[in-house]
């Protein structure tokens, strides 16, 4: 695994743009290869591939495996127990599950119109926050380019893989035998991808097949369990008063419990950062994106439902992290067929690794395309296998660090809990940003785009975001100390938008500090690389010559 070779860069004068925060918008069209619609943007986001340089392979095959894959990762194995425990019942636990079924449609509709409205832009979130907010100049770009880097990790799902594999393996797992299986589960994965784009999305595919085949095995044998043809003793137990406890719910309860809702249907929106790789995207888009994630929610519930009916309240309240593993030696006992359905959800969470390094490494080569990140070659360049392998070598670096870093403990609920959070702090700005970008396309005559969401959708997409973003601040009724950490229960809405605040900070020193202080301005040109790819990169220019 390295760093793109060097390739020959060629860059090509833009036209100049006043740096003062009250310029004109200027907008550009072009029409990618993937679509005859045309992507009509603000000239200072990165430029339109017309040709893609990595390739056109997703089709609605790939679309569907990489938002099931995503969510179906570790989330719905693991967070049962948190999600009862906030909720304090069986039946408000699994009534959780459809709010976050709704939460996640009504974002999704979102999405949906951004990618109709910018159909040949890879990168999701990138380039929707780059035209929603295109001034101050630079500013959403950087900063959402910045915290983009910092969060790229997926520690917390390469742990719970680990925990998996050590249970599959009846092996005890200390913490540092945990991190150092995590790391090494981590490593094959990006090594997996790294070498061939097409062959990569085929065999994530093959894998998402796997996880749907496991989740909707579990979700029958669940049915099964209920019918009474187990040896599982009274499986209608936990329904018959399914809301008792409700009482004993709290604010913060709820709101963790939502958050880990969250986090197990995060994912989506994932074939969204590969939109310039599909043909047609719009079309692709507007039934493939929902059957995924109507598919999963259904399966969710059918699984909660089914480890509910073969534990009790409290085997699941002590299972912490291996929910579906309870699960399986209550029906199948400690036997081969309980280690094959481990094994199973161990090739779940792998793929799910998988399908995040996928997303993720094309939304941080678009972060790179806009220019504002130092080394735009390396961000952006698809040398030599055609794969990402510059976005690819900054998630290992930084999940790896994630994974050795952090207390053993608390790692899995405070990363889940940081990534989660700041994800809804810029989800609430995008959504708010579509309503945006409707005003201004408007008032620019634009076409409209194919698909547009109801106005009800993106208001619920918009008061759900800012409940994730106000709400976990409610103190737990225990104190402070009375979250599901060790520590103070907001640390990570504090270092979440700390982090953010640092790239604001990045913004305002690199973008106007120190041309301020240095005499000079930032001017934007097109870099074009050997491999086809384009970006955008600012250059030093003395005022004086300017």
């Amino acid at each position: 695994m390295g760093i793109p070779s060097p390739v020959r860069e060629h860059t090509e004068q833009l036209p100049q743009y006043d740096s003062s925060d009250n310029d004109s918008l200027q907008f550009t069209t072009e029409i990618g290869g993937n679509t005859s619609k045309a992507t009509y943007q603000e000239a200072s986001g990165a430029p339109v591939e017309v040709n893609s340089p990595l390739g056109y392979s997703v089709g609605w095959v790939t679309v569907i495996f990489l938002n099931l894959s995503k969510m179906i990762g570790t989330g719905v194995f693991s967070t049962p127990s948190t999600v009862l425990k906030g909720a304090g019942s069986v039946g408000l636990s699994l009534f959780y599950w459809v709010i976050g079924y709704l939460m996640a449609s009504s974002s999704l509709s979102v999405y949906m119109e951004f990618a109709s409205s910018f159909p040949s832009r890879s990168g999701s979130e990138v380039v929707y926050l780059e035209q929603s907010y295109p001034r101050p100049k630079y500013f959403f770009p950087t900063v959402f380019a910045m915290q983009t880097v910092l969060f790229s990790f997926s520690s917390s799902n390469a742990i719970v893989l680990a925990q998996y594999l050590f249970k599959l393996a009846d092996s005890e797992a200390t913490p540092w035998k945990l991190k150092g299986v995590a790391v090494a589960c981590y490593t094959v994965a990006v090594l997996v991808l790294a070498f061939h784009t097409r062959w990569s999305l085929r065999l994530a595919n093959a894998i998402g097949l796997v996880k749907l085949l496991t989740l909707t095995f579990i979700a029958i044998t669940g049915l099964v369990v209920l019918g009474g043809h187990t040896s599982v003793k009274d499986p209608k137990a936990n329904f018959r008063n399914a809301f008792e406890g409700t009482s004993g719910a709290t604010a913060y309860g709820a709101t963790n419990a939502l958050t880990k809702v969250w986090f197990s249907f995060a994912g989506y929106e994932n074939a969204f950062n590969v939109v310039n790789e599909v043909r047609n995207p719009t079309k692709t888009l507007k039934w493939s994106a929902p059957l995924s994630l109507g598919v999963t929610a259904v399966l969710y519930v059918l699984a909660n439902i089914a480890y509910f009916s073969a534990a009790t309240k409290e085997e699941i309240l002590n299972s912490k992290v291996v929910a579906a593993g309870v699960f399986f030696e209550k029906v199948f006992g400690t036997g081969g067929a309980s280690k094959a359905l481990n094994f199973l959800i161990c090739v779940s969470a792998f793929g799910n690794l998988l399908a995040v390094l996928i997303g993720q490494s094309r939304m941080l080569r678009e972060c790179g395309r806009q220019g504002v990140l130092p080394f735009t070659s390396f961000w952006t360049s698809t040398r030599p296998f055609g794969t990402p392998l510059g976005p690819y070598f900054v998630k290992w670096s930084l999940t790896v660090l994630m994974i050795l870093a952090p207390p053993a403990g608390d790692a899995f609920s405070f990363v889940v809990d940081l990534g989660v959070y700041a994800s809804s702090f810029f989800g609430s700005i995008l959504t708010i940003g579509l309503v945006v970008t409707r005003i201004r396309r408007a008032r620019l005559n634009l076409p409209p785009p194919d698909y547009k969401a109801w106005h009800v959708t993106v208001a619920f997409a918009i008061l759900s975001n800012l409940y994730m973003v106000v709400m976990p601040w409610y103190p737990p009724s225990t104190g402070a100390k009375g979250g599901d950490v060790s520590f103070w229960y907001a640390t990570y809405c504090a270092v979440a938008l700390g982090i953010i605040g640092v790239c604001g900070v990045y913004y305002y020193v690199w973008i106007k500090l120190l041309p301020k202080i240095q005499g000079f301005k930032w001017e934007q040109t097109v870099l074009k690389l050997d491999d086809g790819a384009l970006a955008h990169r600012l250059v030093r220019v003395p005022k004086r010559n300017a």
